[in-house]
């Protein structure tokens, strides 16, 4: 290989360059960041970033020095507008084209816009890029009212830090239920009279209708039925799309709303790879292929990748986990949970700490923890190892999953 080029410069191909490197490849790599600036942590922009008071900074993923140290090259502010296949060629938006051996899309995914009248008044937000949160960071200084359109994990973690300064905060969402295909119903409940307690108004199975202002400034959120939520600032999290333009225009697969892959990671094309939030892969824990929107899934896909192109072919196989930080909810979650799972709870919700057994045919495949690590760090080690109890196990009394992987195989 002569050059490998990493289109997406988020946490799956900053990761892929590093692991690399690490794995002793010494060809050239360049990642294209269609952002200016270094790559940065996206986890903290709906959280910490927006609860305090200063100003945002972006946490580096890696710097200046790591990337000049490593001999990875940086193209920002910067998007790849068609791949050549034949030619085996990329053409940036900056005019210049790059060649490439192999080809890795780590283009992430974009939000899901809504699609309502109104939209174009002052005070709308998205947040997906650290421009989105310093522009809402800003925003929260002088905001009185805020609405969040949906109760999903950005949502929730924005409202909470919007309650954390002080603001009156409503959250809509159309489904019965927060976090409706995260997770539990049990685990829902919880989150959501947690939420209810710290002074969050939710609003459930309500559909948004368009936004109502003076021509110019937000001012309400109008529901079905004329219902009419005063707010001066509004965000918007009711998800994200996959950035697989550039894919489908050179005539890559793209099923079930991503880029699709085998499993190893490899697009139809022999030298065209995709990892990250923009990859359609077939996940063994779920069953079918899947798209998964975490931290874990981009690194783990880049580390996988590299040790296929290093020369080692891996399957990926990695158990999935996720984390939420929602103010004093601390929601993981290991593993892939059904909507038609038999679901356990078990612990006191009162507590503070309470977790969700999830079953499939009475196995073992999900875990939701809250404020519970050390639960969600051994349901990650039992469901790596198969080693996973049965519902009546779950519900024993004294019942500890680090006791239970813990525990030594008995003798005849």
């Amino acid at each position: 290989m002569e050059h490998i080029v990493i289109v997406g410069a988020g946490h799956a191909g900053t990761q892929l360059a590093e692991s690399l490197r690490h794995n002793d490849f010494t060809a050239a790599i360049t990642l294209v960041n269609a952002e200016a600036g270094l790559p940065y942590q996206r986890p903290p922009l709906s959280k910490d970033h927006l609860a305090q008071a200063a100003p945002p900074e972006p946490l580096p993923l890696k710097t200046h020095q790591f990337l000049t140290d490593h001999d990875i090259t940086l193209i920002e502010a910067t998007s790849v507008v068609d791949i050549d296949r034949t030619a085996g060629t990329v053409h940036l938006s900056n005019g210049e084209n790059l060649r490439y051996s192999e080809l890795v899309l780590a283009t992430g995914a974009r939000n899901r816009i809504l699609a309502v009248p109104g939209t174009n008044l002052s005070g709308i937000h998205y947040l997906r890029t650290a421009d989105d949160a310093s522009r809402l960071h800003d925003a929260l200084a002088t905001a009185r009212t805020v609405a969040v359109v949906g109760a999903g994990f950005i949502g929730l973690e924005f409202a909470a830090a919007a309650r954390a300064r002080g603001l009156g905060v409503t959250v809509i969402e159309h489904h019965s239920r927060p976090m409706a295909r995260a997770v539990s119903a049990d685990m829902s409940q919880v989150v959501a009279d947690t939420h209810a307690a710290d002074g969050i108004r939710l609003v459930l199975g309500e559909s948004i209708t368009a936004f109502d202002g003076d021509g110019t400034q937000v001012s309400a959120v109008l529901g079905q039925n004329g219902r009419r939520y005063p707010a001066d600032l509004v965000v918007v999290g009711i998800g994200v799309e996959p950035a697989t333009e550039v894919a489908t225009t050179a005539g890559l697969a793209t099923e079930y709303g991503g880029i699709l892959v085998d499993a190893f990671l490899r697009t139809n094309d022999e030298h065209i790879w995709a990892i990250g939030d923009c990859a359609e892969f077939p996940c063994p824990h779920a069953g079918t292929p899947t798209r998964r929107e975490s931290v874990q899934n981009a690194v783990d896909h880049a580390r996988t990748l590299a040790r296929t192109l290093t020369g080692s072919p891996t399957e990926y196989s990695s158990l999935p986990w996720f984390w939420s930080n929602q103010g004093r909810i601390k929601l993981q979650i290991a593993g892939i949970g059904n909507a038609d799972d038999l679901c356990v709870p078990h612990g006191d919700p009162h507590s503070g700490r309470f977790s969700v057994y999830r079953f499939r045919q009475d196995k073992l495949t999900c875990v939701e923890s809250l404020n519970n690590p050390a639960v969600h760090i051994a349901a990650r080690k039992a469901l790596a190892k198969g080693t996973t109890p049965t519902p009546a196990e779950v519900t024993a009394d004294g019942f500890d999953l680090k006791h239970f992987i813990a525990r030594e195989p008995t003798s005849c």
